[in-house]
């Protein structure tokens, strides 16, 4: 009975996916999660199922240092963090990670304790707030057109409720006189903000900055141009030699010894 049960369940199994915020994508078996994180392997029981489960146990175990991490809904490990998640007649047998770090990245596996065991493993990939600013760390603008800035905020553990852009650490008013700015910010799990500047002048020029205060905020250089070429704007970098000095010194002995042979 313990067999046929087992294989009805491998027949129904469902890979676990890409975990983004608070759903899950059914997609191969890589998993990643941001800072807030939850892993769980779903089953697709019936009664009998669920019995055989909860009489014959279900484990998670940490691969990188061969650690039982969790039997059933009791958990075998120090780390506070860790904790074994199921309710009676539920279809999860979860495995949740509080406050993650990059070192719980690696493979997880969810074992049933049958004879040989059965078991599914999971790549776990624990992933940081980003933002980030198209075209960066530099971008160079002629004097007139219009400035495009777009801000990319990803992996964060919530949607962020605003970003907010800064030109020289001060907030950019868009009600301002000079008028010809515009923002359009879509948000979602990636969520994207683009800052309009028309017509830019050579004041527009300096540091730009988009903060969605659920990452690190990403900044920008912006150069106007007045018709000169954006390598003339890099002043202070020496032409580095096509050969070293010492190198240099080495070519014309090794020559003449060449050339006596």
């Amino acid at each position: 009975m313990v067999t046929s049960e087992v294989s009805r369940w491998k027949r129904n199994k469902k890979e676990v996916g890409t975990h983004y915020l608070f759903n899950l994508v059914y997609i191969f078996t890589i998993v990643e999660c941001n800072w807030r994180s939850e892993v769980s392997y779903k089953f697709y029981w019936n009664e009998s199922l669920d019995k055989m489960l909860e009489c014959i146990g279900v484990s998670w175990i940490r691969h990188r240092d061969i650690h039982l991490l969790t039997v059933g809904r009791y958990t075998y490990t120090s780390d506070q963090r860790f904790e074994a998640v199921h309710s009676p007649h539920a279809e999860d047998w979860m495995l949740r990670i509080k406050y993650p770090q990059r070192k719980d990245s690696g493979i997880y596996e969810c074992q049933i304790s049958t004879t040989p065991p059965i078991g599914h493993q999971i790549f776990l990939k624990i992933v940081e707030p980003k933002s980030e600013i198209h075209g960066g760390p530099e971008l160079f603008v002629d004097n007139g057109s219009t400035i495009n800035l777009t801000c990319i905020v990803e992996f964060a553990a919530e949607i962020p409720t605003t970003v907010q852009w800064s030109h020289e650490n001060k907030p950019i008013n868009f009600d301002s006189p000079r008028g010809g700015i515009s923002l359009v910010t879509i948000k979602g799990p990636t969520t994207s903000s683009r800052l309009l500047i028309q017509k830019a002048s050579p004041s527009d020029s300096g540091i730009y900055a988009c903060d969605s205060f659920v990452a690190t905020p990403a900044v920008i250089r912006v150069h106007i141009l007045n018709g000169e070429h954006p390598a003339a704007m890099h002043h202070g970098h020496a032409s580095i030699p096509l050969c070293p000095p010492i190198v240099s010194a080495l070519i014309v002995p090794l020559t003449l010894i060449f050339k006596n042979h």
